[in-house]
């Protein structure tokens, strides 16, 4: 069976705080330890009321002094806003903390608004720099050449692992020439999945860091005792993504029974693309459902969000989560 791992926005929610946030992502994170997940990462985004995990690298080692054995990382750093060297000396300051412990994806969207990524004193144009910072923070994590003058300290020779994100085909592309690991992003940005999968398998060029492709897949699953109970906690995520698509992001809201609010029609249809690829219902339920997805796209692992308002659901949910793994394990 594939590893399965986990994706924590590190969700502030209507009753919460950014403290709270990260006291429900240190227990996920203990949970997901304990259970047998794979890897824990979170993800950099900006000026979002509802994720508190903007300084990324710091709640990485929040997270990875709270844990013993899990992998943690990030889903990911958002490279168009740092300088490469920069991130090599993060990451090489973390992987020195935590040794083969730790983690880099990397993502080529600024994970923000225009005004934000101003704010953040990034030029505009950073994105179609993507490839060669990429290759140049690879070199920073690499051995030390002759003459080099420029050396990440911590970071050189401790070639920690880089992923490639992405939710469309450029990064896959990518990822295939330099023959490191890729993970889409279905769990917001459906549309591409299977031609971005294809493209990656069907492209890969062996490398030093993998000999072969590694494809993960991220997904929401929402798992609850009975299927109305996981209904009920997904319109937190329903709401959560209309006031997004509205323009007017929020902190991530408490759930409402289903019925008692009628989107409209073409919120109901933006819903139903986008969270595509969440899995609600019952334990029995989802691992009906992730079978169906897994017999379809064949990913080498899968990394699971479970955007819920209330922490003891939340961790219910990832418990759940290990026990669908373990039924598909023992079925195959």
């Amino acid at each position: 069976m594939i590893p399965f791992s986990v994706l924590d926005l590190s969700l502030i929610t209507s009753t919460g705080s950014p403290a709270t946030a990260f006291a429900n992502s240190r227990d996920l994170a203990q949970d997901a330890d304990a259970l047998g997940f794979t890897r824990y990462w979170v993800a950099e985004h900006h000026a979002m009321p509802g994720v508190a995990s903007a300084a990324t690298a710091l709640l990485i080692q929040h997270l990875a002094a709270a844990t013993q054995r899990i992998r943690v990382g990030s889903g990911g750093i958002m490279l168009p806003n740092h300088s490469p060297l920069s991130v090599a000396e993060q990451f090489g300051t973390l992987e020195t903390l935590f040794p083969g412990r730790i983690d880099l994806g990397l993502g080529r969207a600024p994970g923000s608004d225009q005004e934000t990524m101003r704010a953040l004193r990034r030029d505009h144009n950073s994105a179609d720099r993507f490839p060669q910072d990429v290759v140049e923070l690879m070199h920073y994590l690499g051995a030390v050449e002759p003459g080099q003058r420029v050396v990440a300290v911590p970071g050189a020779g401790l070639d920690v692992p880089v992923w490639l994100l992405g939710s469309s085909l450029f990064s896959a592309q990518l990822a295939a020439y330099l023959g490191l690991p890729f993970a889409f992003a279905a769990h917001f940005a459906p549309d591409h999945l299977e031609a971005a999968i294809t493209l990656y398998r069907r492209e890969f060029q062996p490398s030093r860091y993998h000999a072969a492709p590694h494809a993960m897949i991220c997904v929401n699953v929402i798992a609850a005792e009975t299927d109305q109970r996981a209904a009920y906690l997904q319109t937190s995520l329903e709401q959560f993504v209309v006031a997004l698509r509205r323009g007017r992001p929020g902190t991530f809201p408490a759930p409402f029974e289903p019925g008692t609010h009628e989107w409209m029609e073409a919120e109901k249809a933006m819903l139903a693309h986008s969270t595509r690829y969440t899995f609600a219902g019952s334990t029995q339920t989802v691992t009906e459902k992730l079978a169906r997805f897994l017999d379809r796209y064949q990913p080498d692992e899968l990394m699971v969000a479970a955007p819920i308002f209330e922490s003891g659901a939340r961790r219910e949910s990832l418990s759940r989560t290990m026990d669908v793994h373990n039924a598909l394990a023992a079925s195959a």
